[in-house]
């Protein structure tokens, strides 16, 4: 049996540990540049969704209890949109200027996982599913851009009776 890949969406997050206050001159270049590529993501082709605040962004969202950690969250069409806006035009710049304004973690601090379309994921599953890619590694029920998985459903205790 094959899957309509129409039914889902690709939900990803991903978290980073700022190295200075939002507010401080460090930060400046980031945080003027939230709203044009939030702007150019919200226009790009198979951008679905993704979390603000009333301030526009998600920098006051919190996210695993810690005040130093900002999240970004989005639904894309596929792995292929997400893929395309992350790697073009200014998103690629400010990418490639991440750890002068983010700590260098060891742990995962970024994961995608298949939703149903029109569901808009909350940041309580959000930290669920990186919490259980941390633990698990890339299974259906969270993953990553280098280990995907086609869409479809996937429970956590689907995944662990499969893992153990």
């Amino acid at each position: 049996m094959v899957k309509d890949s129409a039914a889902y969406e690709l939900a990803q997050v991903n978290i980073a540990r700022l190295k200075f206050p939002l507010d401080s001159p460090e930060l400046k270049d980031f945080v003027d540049a939230l709203d044009p590529v939030n702007a150019v993501a919200d226009a790009a082709d198979g951008f679905v969704w993704r979390l603000q605040s009333e301030s526009g962004n998600a920098t006051d969202v919190p996210v695993l209890g810690d005040s130093w950690l900002i999240v970004n969250m989005s639904v894309w069409r596929d792995t292929n949109a997400l893929t395309a806006f992350m790697y073009q035009g200014q998103h690629r710049e400010l990418l490639s200027r991440r750890f002068e304004w983010f700590e260098r973690v060891a742990e995962a601090m970024t994961t995608l996982w298949w939703v149903p379309a029109g569901h808009r994921p909350t940041v309580a599953e959000a930290e669920e599913r990186l919490l259980h890619l941390r633990a698990n590694g890339a299974t259906p029920y969270a993953f990553t851009l280098r280990t995907s998985f086609p869409p479809g459903p996937a429970t956590a205790e689907a995944v662990s009776e499969q893992v153990s």
